[in-house]
């Protein structure tokens, strides 16, 4: 029987500690912490985003981390080859992967696998924009609506990016992105251990008011300057990374810079409530192939002895 390489997979809501606990764990059991979060991937967002910083990556491997300029925005398909790559440079090189991130749809297409979708073509792309820069994402959501409502309802209508891409999938084959999904490709050849933290929605709340404030303490607004200045399309997935909206309102002169920080952690707070119900009702991977803890604590060492055993088990289980 083949043993399948092992994998660590810590997820939960923005905020909500999976970086500590990942670079803790990367410590203790000689790991390569590699990236599951969509927006971490962006090399010009490193505080806004709140990416490890040049000291905890000095601690341990990090992998996929601000690797991908702004202007070419990362799709699940590109990550998840990517993070197969990493995981397996981890594992050749005697580390334990652990992947970290808030982005469930990673996870997923990393346990589970990816549909095939083919290639759609240069016209349905080119009318997706031109859409989407003509009417606007609303009205390009109504529009899916009508000829992919499966699809249509999965998607927010402010979700540029992903109704853009719904519309070109239906134009170019003649058939729903949520259709093609029901595909399920083939999942990764690896043995998954899970923590899906989950702490108490106040402590989310204060967590993500202070991290606000140590970003602009740390350089998030100059950051965002400088971002901006780029011109990049206001569509790319980027440009509407947590409090990057808000603090361009300021900028512009729009709000004053107490109000951004306000309406930048009411987003972020309604996110992570979108984040939670997704982990908390979606399969994380083949419940065959992966042991799960779930967690309401986020320091390895406030976990009780047997919870801390229990880790290590399931990641390193005996021989």
């Amino acid at each position: 029987m083949t043993i399948l390489p092992q994998a660590l997979l810590i997820a939960g809501p923005t905020c909500s500690g999976k970086s500590a606990l990942a670079l803790a764990l990367a410590e203790r059991l000689g790991g390569t912490v590699i990236n599951a979060d969509s927006m971490q991937v962006y090399r010009e967002l490193r505080i806004i985003t709140a990416r490890p910083t040049p000291e905890d990556e000095a601690r341990a491997p990090h992998a996929l981390y601000g690797i991908r300029p702004a202007a070419q925005p990362g799709s699940v398909a590109w990550w998840r080859t990517a993070a197969l790559a990493a995981m397996e440079a981890a594992h050749e090189a005697g580390r334990l992967p652990i992947l970290c991130g808030g982005t469930g749809l990673y996870f997923a297409a990393l346990t589970d696998g990816l549909s095939e979708i083919p290639e759609c073509g240069e016209p349905a792309r080119a009318e997706a924009r031109w859409l989407l820069a003509e009417h606007g994402p609303a009205a390009l959501h109504a529009a899916l609506a009508k000829v992919d409502p499966a699809t249509a309802a999965r998607l927010r209508p402010s979700d540029s990016q992903r109704v853009a891409r719904a519309w070109e999938v239906w134009r170019g084959t003649g058939r729903g992105l949520a259709a093609w999904q029901r595909q399920r490709g083939t999942p990764a050849p690896w043995r998954f251990a899970a923590i899906l933290l989950d702490p108490p929605r106040d402590t989310l709340r204060d967590a993500i008011a202070g991290r606000f404030t140590a970003m602009l303490d740390h350089g998030a607004l100059a950051e965002v300057r400088d971002f901006l200045a780029l011109g990049l399309p206001p569509s790319l997935p980027a440009m509407r990374a947590h409090g990057v909206p808000e603090l361009a309102a300021h900028l512009r002169g729009e709000l004053p810079l107490a109000e951004a920080a306000l309406r930048a952690g009411r987003a972020t707070g309604q996110y992570t409530k979108r984040q939670a119900t997704w982990f908390r009702h979606k399969r994380m991977a083949d419940p065959a192939r992966t042991h799960i803890i779930h967690a309401r604590i986020t320091d390895f060492e406030q976990f009780s002895e047997s919870e801390r055993q229990e880790i290590i088990r399931i990641i390193r289980p005996p021989a």
